[in-house]
């Protein structure tokens, strides 16, 4: 039995690329279909994340227009991650299998054809990995992979150079709807899943139109959430420094108590200065730390909604139905 397959496509503000983007994810589909690999009911959803430009309106034109696009709206801006969430949940039960992928078109879209292979042979989750990062500039090449390597080195099960181009399985959704978190880091949470995994290697291309919604802030922003969220190393390491400084600050006064007996004190201003600002600075970025910790333990706890759908493009079908059904 050929898998029924959905595309999972976060859209914010894509009024200028999704226009472009739409029919090369249509061609591929049908592609794959063509190929037997999937199945003739396999859909391309779009989940809206409460875009400010005409996002929504091109959706619900491409929904009338081919029966393969389908789309969501969010209620409000979650989140390039959130609205991730929003579509796997949304397909979990009917699809069997779903591919992420952004809507702007640098992510290699005939990847998906490896991806599904893979599938076939046997594999429930498939990481897109980008085989080099020749088009991002040096300041974001040597940033995203510090932090992959990083966060490796804190304990999180993260695949290199991979973002949110991946194929995951019905089986492992399912498994994945238990992962309640509300601070979300997809490319995290996915391999604690587990079960049987593996990589498609693509290059990344420039985007197709529009401007990119993830500056040098949102970046950093979301290694923060990766490193928060999947790890507690870090405080494990203010607690060692803690420990460091402690020892040092008990042979200081051990000096100072042997110079003062023996008469050798002498008032030092800047010294004094030093050492107050020195921890100062060292308690401030402790306290942030765990503060940001503390944060995410705070919106756990309130376990608001991670996503809410205000809208989808077949209930307006479904509506029409009933209305012929009820005459």
């Amino acid at each position: 039995m050929k898998p029924r397959l959905y595309m999972i496509i976060p859209c914010y503000n894509e009024e200028k690329v999704l226009p472009i983007t739409s029919e090369m994810f249509l061609e591929e589909l049908n592609l794959l279909i063509a190929k037997d690999k999937i199945s003739e009911n396999s859909r391309i959803l779009f989940v809206n994340d409460g875009s400010k430009d005409k996002t929504w309106d091109l959706i619900k034109e491409l929904s009338e227009k081919d029966e393969h696009f389908i789309g969501i709206c969010q209620s409000r801006n979650r989140g390039h991650q959130n609205a991730v969430l929003a579509g796997m949940m949304e397909a979990k039960d009917v699809a069997d299998i779903t591919i992420s992928i952004d809507c702007d078109g640098q992510d290699d879209i005939a990847a998906m054809e490896a991806m599904v292979d893979r599938y076939h042979e046997g594999c429930e989750i498939v990481y897109g990995v980008r085989s080099n990062r020749d088009t991002d500039t040096f300041f974001k090449r040597f940033t995203a992979q510090t932090f992959y390597k990083l966060l490796n080195k804190l304990g999180g099960e993260i695949v290199y150079n991979h973002a949110d181009y991946r194929l995951v399985s019905a089986r492992v959704l399912k498994e994945f709807a238990n992962f309640k978190e509300v601070n979300l880091f997809l490319r995290g949470m996915i391999p604690l899943v587990g079960f049987k995994s593996t990589s498609v290697y693509y290059e990344r291309h420039e985007r197709i139109a529009g401007e990119s919604h993830y500056p040098l802030s949102k970046m950093l922003a979301l290694a923060f959430d990766g490193i928060t969220s999947l790890s507690v190393k870090p405080i494990r390491l203010i607690a060692g420094f803690g420990l460091g400084v402690s020892a040092l600050s008990f042979i200081g006064i051990i000096w100072a108590v042997v110079a003062t007996i023996l008469g050798r004190t002498v008032a030092g201003w800047s010294s004094t200065v030093c050492i107050v600002c020195f921890m100062g600075g060292i308690q401030l970025i402790c306290l942030g730390v765990l503060g940001e910790y503390i944060g995410k333990i705070y919106m756990e706890v309130k376990a608001r909604p991670r996503y809410i759908i205000s809208e989808r493009t077949w209930e307006k079908d479904e509506k029409a139905e009933k209305k012929k059904c009820s005459k």
